[in-house]
């Protein structure tokens, strides 16, 4: 059974599975859905938590004898498997599935993963996991539905605040969930309970997003000329690599051409400030690198 994270709750509530697998891109949801289950747990009795990393080196055998072994307190236990690498190879794959093949009675089930690519999604380990148990996958909101994300958590410390007020902690915490858990809990922390104004957010939140070039053509596409500048920003203060930014802009400007035969002209425009741009990069051209960035994100998301 598959389950988003805000539905977790409520079915923890209702029975324990004997199995979970939490996996996803963003590392506090998936910090926060591994501890709902493990406090569950506990509060039903399962008294004892083992813990297996498999990293390199590990024996498939430990998950076995883990979920064999009595609880040293005569209670059920946890068996928590942490896979970092979201990897387990050969070998781990047949012991899992094996393993769900006769999930042990007394016993809930932990497994924890990064973030999958679809390939492994589709391979034959994680599906016999996910048809044993429950799958939670814990990926960041975009930034569309981030807002949404901060009202619900200021909700739950019994804050609001207006919807400018929420487009302008998203924008500031764009890409780092974390940083955003961790402002919203200062604000629960410096404001009293209730509405909060705008004012109150702009003097208290800090400027801490994280971009990458996903986030740069995302605001391409979107015509979003504020959020580039924004995210050309942050990838320059954070030292991204300037090929990889000029991909992105390329790439757009290629899709635009393809989206648009009538701005052909502008599109072939735009490849060639590219062009003058990858000269910049090598050291054969003059002018502010990411000046020139911005210059061409502008020209693009005039177009978009």
């Amino acid at each position: 059974m598959q389950l988003r994270p805000e539905q977790l709750g409520a079915s923890l509530q209702k029975s324990l599975a004997p199995l979970y697998v939490v996996h996803g891109n963003e590392p506090l949801l998936v910090i926060e859905a591994a501890d709902a289950i493990r406090a569950a747990a506990r509060a039903q009795g399962f008294a004892e938590r083992e813990v297996l990393v498999a990293g390199q080196g590990f024996k498939w055998d430990e998950l076995f004898l883990a979920a064999g072994n009595l609880s040293l307190f005569g209670g059920d236990k946890l068996v928590d498997l942490r896979i970092p690498s979201g990897k387990p190879g050969r070998d781990g794959g047949e012991a899992l599935k094996r393993y769900c093949g006769n999930l042990p009675s007394g016993i809930v089930t932990l497994v924890t993963l990064p973030e999958l690519d679809w390939q492994t999604k589709k391979g034959g380990w994680f599906g016999t996991l996910a048809e044993a148990g429950v799958a939670i996958e814990c990926n960041a909101p975009p930034l569309a539905q981030l807002p949404n994300w901060l009202a619900e958590r200021l909700k739950r410390q019994n804050q609001s605040a207006p919807r400018a007020a929420l487009e302008f902690i998203a924008a500031h915490v764009e890409g780092n969930l974390l940083a955003a858990h961790q402002e919203i809990q200062k604000l629960g922390l410096l404001y009293p309970e209730g509405e909060l104004s705008l004012a109150q957010i702009e003097g208290a939140v800090l400027n801490v997003a994280r971009y990458d070039v996903d986030s740069l053509r995302e605001a391409l596409t979107g015509g979003n000329a504020a959020r580039c500048a924004r995210v050309l920003e942050g990838l320059k203060a954070e030292g991204a690599a300037p090929p990889l930014v000029l991909w992105a802009l390329a790439n757009e400007s290629r899709n635009q051409c393809q989206r648009n035969p009538a701005r052909r002209a502008a599109a072939r425009n735009a490849l060639l400030h590219a062009a003058r741009i990858d000269r910049i990069i090598k050291g054969v051209g003059k002018g502010d690198l990411w000046d020139e960035f911005a210059q061409l994100a502008l020209r693009l998301t005039r177009r978009a």
